[in-house]
């Protein structure tokens, strides 16, 4: 892998992340850009004691344009995007609307592929694992920063979860807290250790690996399987049989299998639903992909984890987010566990 840092117009750090080590990455940004404005705030909610993020200037970004002016695509023919390059593999940036910047944290946009049509399940696997390798460049340097305490790696795709930019890509953001739903588990994680002696999420994996009736997919380092718990329709989570805080920490042969089982799971998701019976054909199956990693100054007890999940369920109809998931956070799965499983093996191509 080759990395190549450099500046845009506006000053945001974009890098290439390359297979080809002989690429030259020297295309220059000629966009007349002004500097960012950026200025979002924290605030700490006493009733719940979870930060929130306030940053209005994200109003303004932009909303699902055409393909012709898509900014994650490669720049050329009069088109100028935020990558100057008139190809590439895989690049990271600066976020120009960014929820977190400054002394608040970082975000970043990862476009996995130039290719403006496609996925990410339409990488080859030696593509996949670059954007692996990416993910965890950016942990280990985003970690560094003074400030930071959890970085999260992600991928919304689909207009259905609400995504505004069609090209295949993903964020990361460098939280300067510790993300609400990583402090449950953090507090579940102690809860479970004084009560067995044992780690929580060791003990999950154990679990659902004896559990066959909920796995998914088995390899020799990784298990996908749908949580006893599960909170949405279709839900897999891919844990490391060994456990590490985050990506860093992944060995070779860990790294090495990877690529092959996301790309198969990513591609049962888009399969789910094909043949029920719909009016009409159903679209790609929208998605969440998220990277569970530990915190700096809480992680002990914490497990790397990948958790992907869909808000639909059934070809035509989605899962919404109402009264009760909303108001009061208390979830109402549609599928049972066990059937979700058994349909995510069903579709295995």
């Amino acid at each position: 892998m080759k990395t190549t840092t450099t500046k845009l117009a506006d000053g945001r750090e974009l890098i290439y992340y390359d297979l080809d080590d002989g690429v030259e990455r020297d295309a220059v940004d000629r966009r007349p850009l002004a500097p960012v404005e950026s200025r979002p705030e924290l605030r700490l909610d006493p009733a719940t004691g979870d930060w929130v993020t306030i940053a209005s200037h994200r109003q303004g970004r932009i909303h699902l344009p055409p393909t012709d002016a898509c900014p994650l695509c490669p720049s050329g023919d009069g088109h100028h995007s935020e990558i100057p390059a008139a190809d590439y593999d895989v690049a990271v940036f600066e976020n120009r609307f960014p929820s977190l910047a400054g002394p608040v944290g970082r975000c970043e946009v990862v476009c996995f592929t130039s290719e403006h049509g496609a996925s990410f399940a339409d990488l080859t696997e030696d593509r996949a694992r670059l954007v692996l390798d990416a993910w965890t460049d950016r942990t280990e340097r985003l970690m560094a920063l003074p400030g930071v305490e959890q970085v999260y790696c992600f991928e919304n795709r689909g207009a259905d979860i609400g995504v505004t930019l069609a090209h295949p890509h993903g964020q990361i953001y460098a939280f300067p807290f510790v993300a609400p739903r990583t402090a449950k588990m953090v507090a579940a994680a102690a809860s479970h250790r004084d009560v067995t002696g044992g780690n929580l999420f060791e003990d999950l994996l154990a679990q659902a690996r004896a559990a066959a009736s909920r796995v998914v997919l088995a390899g020799e380092h990784w298990t996908a399987f749908v949580p006893y718990a599960a909170r949405w329709p279709y839900e897999v989570h891919l844990y490391p049989h060994r456990r590490v805080p985050d990506l860093t920490r992944l060995t070779e042969a860990e790294r090495a299998e990877f690529p092959g089982m996301y790309l198969e799971l990513l591609r049962r998701f888009d399969r789910l639903f094909l043949g029920e019976g719909a009016t009409t054909p159903a679209p790609p199956t929208p998605y969440i992909s998220a990277w569970h990693q530990a915190p700096k100054s809480v992680g002990a007890e914490l497990a790397l984890h990948l958790e992907l999940f869909t808000v639909r369920r059934t070809a035509d109809k989605l899962k919404y987010l109402a009264g009760v998931e909303s108001g009061m956070d208390s979830f109402v799965n549609d599928v049972v566990p066990e059937a979700a499983a058994e349909r995510l093996r069903e579709v295995a191509s």
